[in-house]
C-alpha cells in the first residue's frame, strides 16, 4: 500500500534525467502525433475529397464505386504494406500493451512506425478502425529508444514507454487528463504518485506540442450542455445492464478474431476481400467508414433515428471485428466508443416511448462513458475522456458513473477481459 505521503518512488526513480526524458518523449509524441494527423487528413482528401468538417459526409457525397474501388485498394496497401513490415522485421516488436504487460517495454522503432504508417493510410481510405492507436505506438516506441539515450533502469523504461502511450491518445484527441489517467489505469494499473506524476507531465507536453500543429478545441464540437432528469437517471440503470453484457459480446468476438486473424500471405486475398465487404456494406451506411468519429458526433448532437441508430449499433462492432479479422492493425477505442454512442441513442429513443421529454444526445454521452469504460475496464477513464472529448456532461456525470459502474462490473465478472487483454496472443482463445 502506498500513502500520498510516502517519499519513496518505487522502482522506477523519478531522478532528473528521468524528468528529462518524460519531457523529450512528450514532445516527440506530440511532434508524431501531429505528423500521423497530417497524413491521416491527406489521405482523406485524395480518397474522398475531404477538406474538413465531417468526414462522413464526404464519403456520402462520393458515388458508391468510388467507396468500394477505395476500400480494395486500403485492402490491398495494407495487405502488401503489414505483409513485408512483418515477414522483414519480425524480430521487433510493435505491440505497446504485449510489451507493458509481458516484457519490459521494449519496441521496435522502424516496425512501429511502419504499422502506424500504414494503418493511419488505410484509415484515410475507410477502413473501419482506430486512429489512435498509431500515435499511441509511436509515444511508446519513442520512449523505448529514449530510454536507452538516456540510460534508464528497466522499471523506468517500463513507466516511460507506458507514459508514451497514454500522451499519444492525449496528443491527438486533445484530452491531456484522460491520456495521463489512461496511462495510469490502462497501461500500468496503478494510481501511485510517481506514475501519476509522470503521466500528468508527458500527456501535458505532447498535446502543448500538438497544439502547434493541431486544434486545441473538443474533439467533438458544440455538444450541449445536457441537464440531469430523473428519466435519464432511472435510464442509466437499466441501460447500464444491457451495455454490460453487449460488451461482453463484442469483447469476446475481438478476441476471438484477433486469435483467429490473417496471418502471413493469406493477407493478400482476406484483407482485400473484408474490406471489400465493409464497402458494399457502406453503400447503404457510409457512416461505417473509418473510425466512427462522426457517427458518434451525430449521436451526441441527437441526430439519428431509431431505425437508423439500430444499424450502426449493430454494424460498427461487426465491421471492426471484421477488419481486425482480415490483418489489419489499427486501434478500437472510438469503434468502440461509438458503438456505445449509438446504442445509447436508440435506448434511449425507445425509451422516451415509456418516459418522454429527455434529450437523445444526453443518453448518447451515457451509452458512450459506459461502453468505452465497461469495454476498457478502466472506469475513471472512461468517464473523463468522454467528458474531455466533448467539453460537456457535467451536470450528466451522476448517471454516467452509474451506468459506467454497473457495465464494468457485469464485463469484470462474467469475462475481466477488455478490449486490449482480448487482443494479446493467447488471450482470445
Amino acid at each position: 500500500m502506498e500513502q500520498p505521503n510516502v517519499t519513496h518512488d518505487g522502482d522506477a526513480a523519478l531522478t532528473p534525467v528521468f524528468w528529462a526524458a518524460v519531457v523529450v518523449t512528450g514532445v516527440a509524441t506530440g511532434l508524431f502525433g501531429a505528423g500521423l494527423m497530417a497524413l491521416l487528413q491527406y489521405v482523406e482528401k485524395l480518397a474522398f475529397h475531404y477538406h474538413g468538417g465531417s468526414y462522413q459526409a464526404a464519403v456520402a457525397a462520393s458515388s458508391n464505386l468510388r467507396r468500394e474501388v477505395s476500400m480494395v485498394l486500403a485492402g490491398l496497401v495494407g495487405a502488401t504494406g503489414w505483409y513485408v513490415v512483418r515477414r522483414y522485421l519480425k524480430k521487433e516488436k510493435a505491440e505497446i500493451d504485449d510489451a507493458l504487460w509481458n516484457g519490459d517495454g521494449e519496441l521496435g522503432v522502424r516496425r512501429s512506425l511502419a504499422t502506424s504508417i500504414i494503418s493511419e493510410i488505410v484509415i484515410g481510405m475507410g477502413a473501419s478502425i482506430g486512429r489512435e492507436a498509431a500515435p499511441k505506438l509511436m509515444g511508446g516506441a519513442s520512449a523505448s529508444l529514449l530510454s536507452h539515450w538516456f540510460k534508464l533502469s528497466s522499471a523506468q523504461k517500463r513507466l516511460l514507454v507506458a507514459c508514451g502511450g497514454g500522451a499519444g491518445l492525449a496528443a491527438v484527441y486533445n484530452v491531456p487528463l484522460g491520456g495521463a489517467i489512461f496511462t495510469a489505469e490502462v497501461m500500468l494499473g496503478s494510481f501511485a504518485l510517481p506514475t501519476v506524476l509522470a503521466a500528468l507531465a508527458c500527456s501535458f507536453v505532447a498535446t502543448m506540442t500538438a497544439w502547434l500543429f493541431l486544434p486545441s478545441t473538443a474533439t467533438y464540437v458544440d455538444v450541449p450542455n445536457y441537464h440531469f432528469s430523473g428519466s435519464i437517471m432511472v435510464w442509466s440503470v437499466v441501460a447500464g445492464a444491457v451495455i454490460g453484457f453487449l460488451a461482453v459480446f463484442f469483447v469476446r468476438l475481438l478476441g476471438w478474431v484477433s486469435a483467429s486473424r490473417a496471418r502471413g500471405g493469406s493477407v493478400f486475398w482476406q484483407m482485400p476481400l473484408a474490406f471489400a465487404a465493409v464497402g458494399v456494406i457502406g453503400f447503404k451506411y457510409p457512416q461505417l467508414f473509418g473510425n466512427g468519429k462522426d457517427m458518434a458526433h451525430d449521436a451526441f448532437v441527437g441526430v439519428g433515428s431509431l431505425g437508423l441508430l439500430f444499424a450502426l449499433f449493430a454494424l460498427k462492432p461487426l465491421v471492426t471485428t471484421l477488419t481486425v479479422a482480415s490483418g489489419a492493425s489499427g486501434g478500437v477505442f472510438t469503434p468502440f466508443l461509438s458503438t456505445g454512442a449509438v446504442l445509447g441513442g436508440f435506448l434511449g429513443v425507445a425509451w422516451n416511448h415509456v418516459w418522454p421529454g429527455s434529450p437523445v444526445g444526453a443518453f448518447a454521452l451515457i451509452g458512450a462513458a459506459a461502453m468505452i469504460g465497461a469495454a476498457m475496464q478502466a472506469p475513471l477513464a472512461g468517464l473523463v475522456l468522454v467528458v474531455e472529448l466533448t467539453h460537456t456532461g457535467f451536470e450528466l456525470i451522476i448517471p454516467m458513473m452509474t451506468a459506467t459502474v454497473i457495465a464494468t462490473l457485469i464485463v469484470r465478472h462474467i469475462d475481466g477481459y477488455s478490449i486490449y487483454s482480448a487482443r494479446l496472443p493467447g488471450h482470445g482463445e
